[in-house]
């Protein structure tokens, strides 16, 4: 799924190529693709229609573009496979196109592609959230992520350490930070030197501020390569695949050497997916500690 470096790049290229353009027609090709919109396709198309969109916003791994009447936003969920592609009128229909988008000035289409459709669009109203302005009402209990300039630094240390859960578990709690998923996580684990086990009512503030500072640059490495692309399922608005993969270091790496230490890369399951991570550069933790860690 994608995780906040590859919503990011996809929201950069929705402001390149729609901020400032008014919709002409919207086309529902499969109704899996608008389930989050509750009152169906005609209604989708209607508060769509001749609105003007304005620059892309994000939160997390959270995507909305904000329309001209200033009370909706047209929010998009990426799901596992859901792609924004920008594309000439004329260009062939993808193989699962779910939703096309025209614009008054004739140019390039904005088109939904979701294989697998277990994302969509909607759209909702905005709620005044403080300090960020507007957001979509699915957005608001959303934590901010660390790329935010309005993240608070200390308040997600006080919180992440009343934790009585596993570190990673905390990491991928959306309403404590946002952003994070199964592959930075681990990345970030692995460059602080924590297993993914270790209570986080038991980590010190270095320890904690050492992670979040890894989650930054991770995340900001990958954002600078077009995020993580394991297949063509992830790609930005033009089609390209993101060159992250080439860097990760414990993410999909079992059995390959630690780039620290040389040791084998592990892989576990947790929460229905994995962990990988250095059995050596991150111990597990002590059996009291990680009995501790484990759920809430």
């Amino acid at each position: 799924m994608p995780e906040l470096p590859e919503v990011e790049v996809v929201r950069r290229g929705l402001e390149r190529w729609t901020a400032g353009r008014t919709v002409a027609a919207v086309t529902t090709l499969h109704p899996r693709a608008i389930r989050r919109h509750a009152n169906g396709p005609a209604d989708f198309a209607s508060l769509l229609t001749g609105r003007t969109l304005a620059a892309a916003r994000r939160r997390g791994k959270y995507l909305w573009v904000p329309l001209d009447d200033e009370q909706h936003a047209l929010v998009g969920h990426l799901g596992m496979s859901g792609q924004l592609l920008i594309q000439p009128p004329d260009a062939e229909d993808e193989t699962h196109l779910r939703i096309r988008i025209s614009f008054t000035d004739g140019g390039t289409e904005l088109r939904f592609v979701d294989q697998r459709t277990f994302g969509g669009l909607a759209v909702e109203p905005l709620v005044d959230d403080g300090a960020a302005g507007l957001v979509p009402h699915s957005v608001a209990h959303i934590a901010r992520d660390p790329l935010d300039p309005l993240f608070d630094d200390r308040a997600f240390l006080t919180a992440l350490r009343a934790k009585r859960t596993g570190v990673k578990r905390a990491l991928l709690d959306q309403t404590l930070i946002s952003g994070v998923g199964n592959i930075y996580a681990d990345e970030s684990l692995w460059r602080a030197k924590l297993h993914g086990e270790h209570p986080a009512d038991r980590i010190t503030k270095p320890r904690a501020t050492t992670l979040l500072d890894a989650a930054r640059a991770v995340m900001t490495e990958a954002l600078a390569v077009g995020g993580t692309s394991f297949d063509s399922l992830y790609v930005n608005v033009n089609g390209q695949s993101g060159y992250f993969s080439r860097a990760l270091n414990a993410y999909g790496q079992a059995g390959q050497p630690c780039p620290r230490c040389q040791t084998a890369i592990q892989r576990i399951a947790f929460m229905n997916r994995s962990s990988y991570f250095c059995p050596r550069c991150q111990p597990l933790p002590r059996r009291r500690d990680a009995q501790r860690g484990v759920g809430q």
